[in-house]
């Protein structure tokens, strides 16, 4: 109550303070706007909180000289003021891209674009300049705001004296239409939705219906209609077929990819499709109240348009959550590679995963030597990044296994077990525990994998090295043996940051995988390679195919595999350039380099070196894994648009599972 009346009590001064200029037509400065709006407005807003504006409709209804002026003010501010473009452009993305707009929100938050002052976007962002504006108008009291505008004499958008025209909302709407429908028309959408190519486009359907009813409206002396109106039904069903159209080619795109030109677009056409809905919507009156209800809801819809045309938050999460989805896509399909659910996959991983090891070693070695040459930091770093380049493809082509490549290929299978569950039983709990028989495959599968590059990674540097002095007499270990074991000391080294830097690599070459994949696919590139009239000439059409299928299956994984090589290498040289302690640990390679710590000691190492060093490993394959499952397992969930909430129960229903089963997660069923 207190603060009530100290708000009366700061209008009364406010209005006392521009008394004499309220009748001065030449008066229509918006600062008094600005401030009964400043008065107005709360300090907080908070979810389900009703804004009361009761003081101020008081203040009005005691002094009706003051509000006679101020209707008359009021009145001289709004008078004919243009707001098309708050219809038509106001919040709503434009066609450049992503990041043109993120920077043109940014921008705009902090240094606002300010339209000729005779518009009322002009006066909307000088009066409700807040981002919160839009959302603590919405919760104002209906019976508040009607006894405002009747206390203001306002005159609904319906009537002729309007300070509004109802021209203004046709046409922005008529923008609207035209502009989806010619971006709908595009070559590139077209293409998302084959499934319309047989029928009349629902795009160019409704831009005639609406020409037709603009039409009628402008002709007539009524500028509405009713919710019977033929043309306006019509117009509802083609608006509807338009929608399907737009989430048809969103659903389309693991099947043809999609690019960010065209997501933008999309994206852009969905939100032209609401817009046009919500503003069809002030075309229809059936009833005479409803001409002041929506003349109220208008101008609330004007305000949260200009209010939130800089949302941030929600341009990002509209942006990225499709790409997200199409990224995920492609690494749960791969991901599901990397799961055993039987005692032969288990065993045909651990296989694999010894592969791995093999090709580790021999990669610590080759490091080791190039270590030694003479060259510039940059060229250590390219001479690394080569190593791991060459090494990880080779794994990959040769189907052996790194087992930390694994968690950021599986984490968006273990969302499709969910969303599984979800589908088939409905039940909560029934697909939470669907998620832990899942999670206890996908760990026991990391496990086994674990053991293998670390078993045979040890042992194959060891050999090498032992063969490298055979045969030259020198033991190439012997300077750096006590930099190999420290580093895998977590009191000596940073071992759980160069762990987790690790994990963020491995987590990036899954998003450079499914990028990589989604793009080609779009773009039909192993459609262009089968069917290159060249390449069938010189190689045969047989030759061409496996040409094709080679590319379609294994140029995602070669390219993420080489760029994760590229990151792993160079590393070490751009934390020293930029003066910061920059490294990576990889579980498999630390294995490797104890094996080289060991012989370069001449296979003497203390119990201390030993316990850190197998510890050491320990640690790293643990944040290796945390860092590059929790990352992938975030994208996931974004890209299914799931709460973070499901997290914590997928968590409980897995450590259940554990106590009840500990066994399944490291080893796998006798059947």
């Amino acid at each position: 109550m207190r603060k009530k009346m100290d708000q009366k009590q700061q209008m009364a001064e406010l209005f006392d303070r521009y008394k004499n200029n309220l009748d001065n037509p030449a008066f229509d400065e918006i600062e008094l706007l600005v401030l009964i709006v400043a008065i107005i407005r709360p300090k907080r807003v908070q979810l389900f909180y009703q804004v009361d504006i009761r003081f101020f409709l008081d203040f009005l209804q005691e002094l009706p000289d003051t509000r006679r002026q101020f209707v008359q003010y009021l009145k001289r501010v709004l008078w004919r003021r243009d707001f098309d473009q708050l219809v038509s452009d106001t919040g709503i993305i434009s066609y450049a891209d992503f990041i043109y707009e993120l920077k043109k929100r940014i921008t705009e938050r902090y240094l606002p674009y300010q339209p000729a002052k005779p518009t009322l976007q002009y006066l909307l962002n000088q009066v409700f300049y807040t981002v919160k504006d839009g959302d603590w108008v919405s919760t104002i009291p209906a019976e508040q705001l009607h006894e405002l505008f009747r206390l203001c004499e306002f005159n609904s958008i319906y009537d002729d004296e309007t300070d509004f025209e109802m021209i203004e909302i046709l046409y922005g709407i008529e923008l609207l239409v035209q502009r989806i429908t010619g971006r709908a028309m595009e070559t590139d959408v077209n293409k998302m939705v084959p499934e319309f190519q047989n029928f009349d486009s629902p795009f160019i359907a409704i831009m005639r219906e609406f020409t037709e009813l603009n039409d009628r409206i402008l002709q007539s002396e009524t500028k509405y209609i009713t919710s019977e109106d033929l043309s306006y039904k019509q117009l509802l069903v083609l608006h509807k077929q338009c929608e399907t159209y737009i989430e048809t080619a969103f659903s389309n795109s693991h099947r043809f990819g999609i690019s960010i030109k065209v997501n933008q677009s999309l994206l852009r056409i969905r939100q032209q499709l609401e817009r046009i809905k919500e503003m069809l919507s002030f075309l229809v009156i059936d009833t005479e109240s409803q001409k002041a209800d929506k003349s109220i809801e208008l101008a609330k819809t004007l305000i949260g348009y200009n209010s939130r045309k800089s949302n941030i938050r929600k341009l990002i999460g509209q942006r990225t959550q499709l790409l997200a989805y199409e990224i995920t896509h492609h690494t749960a399909q791969t991901g599901e590679h990397y799961i055993t659910s039987t005692h032969r996959e288990y065993w045909k991983m651990f296989r694999s995963a010894c592969g791995g090891g093999v090709i580790v070693g021999a990669m610590c070695i080759v490091k080791l030597l190039l270590g030694k040459v003479e060259t510039s930091e940059f060229g250590h770093a390219f001479l690394y990044s080569l190593n791991y380049a060459i090494g990880f493809t080779m794994i990959y082509l040769f189907g052996a296994t790194l087992a930390t490549k694994q968690p950021a290929m599986t984490a968006s299978s273990l969302v499709n077990a969910i969303e599984q569950g979800a589908s088939d039983q409905g039940a909560d709990r029934h697909r939470y525990w669907i998620f832990a028989q899942f999670f206890a495959r996908l760990f026991r599968s990391q496990f086994i994998a674990f053991v293998g590059n670390v078993v045979m990674a040890f042992p194959i540097s060891l050999l090498l090295i032992w063969g490298i002095e055979q045969l030259s007499g020198v033991n190439i270990a012997s300077a750096k043996w006590l930099h190999l074991v420290d580093d895998l000391n977590p009191t000596k080294t940073p071992v759980i940051l160069h762990a987790s830097i690790a994990g963020v690599f491995l987590f990036l070459s899954g998003i450079i995988a499914g990028s990589i994949s989604n793009r080609d696919k779009h773009n039909s590139v192993y459609y262009r390679i089968q069917e290159h009239p060249l390449l069938k000439k010189i190689f045969g059409k047989t030759k061409t195919d496996k040409i094709a299928s080679f590319y379609e299956k294994k140029w995602a994984g070669i390219v993420s595999n080489l760029w994760f090589g590229v990151f792993m290498g160079s590393t070490a040289s751009i934390g020293m350039f930029l003066g910061l302690n920059l490294d990576i640990r990889h579980i498999t390679f630390a294995s490797g380099n104890l094996a080289l710590g060991l012989f370069g000691h001449h296979m003497e190492l203390s119990t201390d070196i030993w316990i850190w060093g197998i510890l050491g490993i320990g640690i790293i394959g643990l944040f290796n894994f945390l860092v590059s499952f929790g990352l992938s397992l975030v994208l996931a969930f974004r890209s299914r648009n799931l709460s973070s909430k499901e997290l914590a129960k997928m968590a409980k229903a897995v450590w259940i599972y554990f106590k009840m089963n500990p066994k399944s997660f490291f080893f796998p069923p006798k059947k």
